[in-house]
């Protein structure tokens, strides 16, 4: 015999179902463009000044993920990693080109997300596509997300670029088990 749901127990339903889905919030911070986050998981950004690193621990990150090529205007990856140590918090660096793809760099970073100690992670990039791309790649094939959940997240946390999106899927396609 089938039991029907009681409103009570659908209501709960509800709001269990309602907890479930992530949200992503957008932030100002100071040193930081373009900061999203989704609850104390994950936050994308663009562009992040030295000065900001010391923040970001403060807000609770375990590890900085840089995705900017050194040759970026504006980066200085050895301020930046030397702020990090300062501030206490993993640093890595992972430079990734946006317009020649490299896959091998996405390996990377998945092995290093995977590591324990490592999230939350705060991913940035110069304007949070290439941190939100890595992030949807994540979501799918590490925490095993459906694309369109994982894309609708990455979407709220910054991916714009058609070129990128099209290239975390084309990663997830070669490489879902």
């Amino acid at each position: 015999m089938k039991k029907l749901l009681s409103a009570t127990d659908f209501g709960l339903l509800a709001v269990c179902l309602a907890a479930a889905q992530t949200k992503v919030t957008k932030e100002n911070v100071t040193g930081i463009t373009n900061f999203a986050r989704v609850e104390t998981t994950v936050a994308c950004a663009g562009a992040v000044t030295t000065s900001a690193v010391a923040e970001i621990k403060k807000m609770g990150f375990a590890a900085i993920f840089n995705l900017r090529l050194a040759n970026e205007p504006g980066v200085d990856i050895d301020a930046e990693s030397a702020a990090a140590k300062a501030a206490g918090i993993k640093f890595f660096h992972l430079p990734f080109n946006g317009s020649a793809p490299d896959p091998a760099v996405v390996d990377q970073f998945l092995k290093a997300i995977s590591e324990k100690g490592n999230e939350p992670a705060f991913i940035h990039c110069a304007s949070g596509n290439r941190a939100s791309a890595f992030w949807l790649i994540k979501r799918v094939l590490v925490d095993k997300w459906d694309i369109d959940r994982a894309s609708a997240e990455a979407a709220d946390l910054g991916l714009t670029n058609q070129g990128l999106k099209t290239f975390a899927l084309d990663y997830i396609a070669k490489h879902k088990s």
